[in-house]
């Protein structure tokens, strides 16, 4: 994802007592002592022939289509394994 240097410059100047935090669930002892470290697993490089009209409905939902190509993948490949099992 990129951001142009004057929506950085933009954000950079709100001061930290103008951003409403009231939506955001404060992190607390409870929260840290449950948390698990999950660590990107390692990618494959590969060539792959995709329909042209799903790899532009990929593309149209925002940047990370390739990202997005993998997660729906692993969704179906963990349904199939829960199913068989």
């Amino acid at each position: 994802m990129t951001i142009s240097k004057k929506r950085l410059a933009e954000i950079a100047s709100i001061r930290d007592e103008d951003i409403d935090y009231s939506d955001i669930p404060e992190l607390d002892d409870n929260f840290w002592a449950n948390a698990k470290l999950k660590m990107p697993e390692n990618k494959s490089r590969i060539t792959v022939r995709i329909d042209s009209d799903v790899l532009t409905w990929l593309k149209s939902q925002g940047a990370g289509y390739q990202t997005r190509m993998n997660a729906i993948l692993r969704t179906y490949m963990e349904a199939q394994e829960s199913s068989s099992s």
